[in-house]
């Protein structure tokens, strides 16, 4: 099920149970994983992509095997804040996606996430070698975590349905 927004994606999610987040590239997607309590994402890894099949396959093994909830897709907008063909490739992923796995996906805004990790992965001193190896599950873990703390700020604020 697709859920547009973060609130509705908020309100599926049972109780101690992970979600994850994908940073989806043209040749690789970038998979993080967050704890049960939903304060904590941590990259997980990256999937060479191959085609659609055998990629939602690697996916749902990751979910089965970590009793995932639910799924955050990076939404690659354009800096103006528009969606282009990128956006229209996620959409088409998590379309056929949905087809396979009844749990719950939403979107995030993606814009920069790439440049944090990197950065980041700069401060941490780590090679260009290794920066290539991890540079996606590590943008999915800054998509995951932003999400995270959405949440967590959902939670402490409930919307009470009145304007006071």
């Amino acid at each position: 099920m697709i859920l547009e927004s973060i609130e509705e994606f908020a309100a599926t999610l049972p109780r101690a149970r992970p979600i994850l987040g994908l940073d989806l590239g043209e040749k690789t997607i970038g998979v993080a994983t967050s704890d049960g309590l939903l304060t904590v994402a941590t990259p997980l890894e990256t999937i060479r992509r191959k085609k659609f099949t055998l990629d939602a396959a690697r996916l749902q093994e990751l979910i089965a095997g970590r009793d995932v909830a639910g799924v955050v897709l990076g939404l690659p907008r354009n800096m103006d804040g528009s969606e282009g063909p990128r956006c229209q490739s996620t959409r088409a992923f998590a379309r056929n996606f949905e087809r396979l796995w009844p749990g719950a996906i939403t979107y995030w805004d993606e814009r920069l996430s790439t440049v944090a990790a990197e950065r980041a992965l700069l401060e941490a001193d780590t090679s260009r070698k290794r920066r290539a190896e991890v540079i996606d599950h590590v943008a999915a873990s800054y998509i995951l975590q932003g999400v995270l703390d959405r949440l967590r700020h959902i939670r402490l604020y409930p919307q009470t349905g009145s304007d006071a």
